[in-house]
């Protein structure tokens, strides 16, 4: 796997509780219509567990941003049932930023760094990735999946997530497809149709056991 390298900020903050006592701030989607027209998206990694406390002090400073949730249900020791809110990409959420705003992310306690590529300046993802994660969430339930680089591949066909690859997995007699932000090594899987997915060249399109 690939080293994730980091536009890095100095004297990280600790500020905040852990992700699960933060009860009140729980949307996937958190924006503010406030970055320039040049803006663009990017991955800013944060403190473990932090990442909603992150997010809420962004929305304080009108930093447009977006953090992915997922929700799973889980058992306590009494026997009841919940639903929780939690991040799809632990340690990470995405920023809409222009260049001359970096630094007052930074500064926001509880961001670490923006994730940077190859040439040592944070790179951007595509507005269409940032949109079909947005508008795929809402239709779609998913969980994060531990990364998968190799296997067979299908593009999606249709529906919110569509024009995106990944691979195809069978996972409790579910067909689901594992996507890949490269930016972050993060994976995630979604459940879909067969009749979604269109294999790539010279793939035979089955759900792999």
């Amino acid at each position: 796997m690939s080293q994730i390298r980091m536009w890095k900020t100095s004297c990280p903050s600790e500020d905040g509780e852990a992700l699960q006592e933060f009860q009140n701030f729980g949307s996937e989607v958190s924006i503010c219509r406030a970055s320039a027209p040049s803006a663009g998206w990017f991955a800013l990694y944060t403190t473990s567990r932090h990442e909603k406390r992150v997010a809420e002090h962004l929305w304080q400073r009108q930093i447009e941003h977006f953090l992915p949730l997922y929700h799973p249900r889980r058992k306590w020791k009494d026997g009841s049932r919940v639903t929780l809110d939690l991040p799809l990409f632990s340690g990470y959420l995405f920023v809409r930023i222009s260049r001359n705003e970096r630094r007052r992310v930074l500064e926001v306690p509880g961001a670490l760094a923006l994730v940077i590529g190859a040439g040592g300046e944070p790179v951007s993802l595509p507005d269409t990735t940032i949109q079909a994660l947005r508008s795929g969430l809402q239709d779609r339930e998913a969980e994060p999946h531990p990364l998968l680089v190799s296997g067979q591949r299908a593009r999606i066909c249709s529906g919110a997530f569509a024009g995106l690859e990944g691979v195809v997995v069978r996972q409790k007699n579910l067909c689901r497809v594992v996507l890949t932000l490269e930016n972050i090594m993060r994976s995630f899987s979604v459940e879909l149709s067969i009749d979604d997915l269109k294999p790539l060249p010279d793939e035979e399109l089955v759900c792999a056991r």
